[in-house]
């Protein structure tokens, strides 16, 4: 079953801001870090922003002061706010989360299913 569903993806302008958010289904019995990697078209997936449970978020040189990532614990939710984008900012966003499901003893890695992000006049 889908346990990571993200949204909020889509076709923006330079300079211009979009919000992703991944929700995590209540299967999850505990959610250690959560993040977001993306991955553009000839290149490798690599992690953007990531935010531990009850610890401070982190992320990558090219994003710092642009992008900020939140977390509702509550809702099992993660948010990426993306703001003065630039075309190479254009990829496949893919939500994280390290999470035990219920019933289970360990911990693994899940994956959204990913949304695509444009950047183009």
């Amino acid at each position: 079953q889908v346990q990571l569903v993200e949204s909020g993806g889509g076709l923006v302008q330079p300079g211009g801001s979009l919000r992703l958010s991944c929700a995590a289904s209540e299967s999850f019995a505990s959610i250690n870090v959560m993040a977001w990697y993306r991955q553009a078209p000839g290149k490798q997936r690599e992690l953007v922003a990531s935010i531990p449970s009850g610890g401070a978020a982190n992320y990558v040189d090219s994003v710092k002061g642009r992008f900020t990532i939140s977390r509702d614990s509550t809702k099992n939710t993660v948010y990426l706010q993306m703001n003065s984008l630039k075309p190479e900012d254009t990829a496949v966003y893919y939500c994280y989360a390290a999470a035990r499901l219920k019933g289970r003893l360990l911990p693994n890695n899940f994956w959204g299913q990913g949304t695509q992000v444009t950047v183009s006049s």
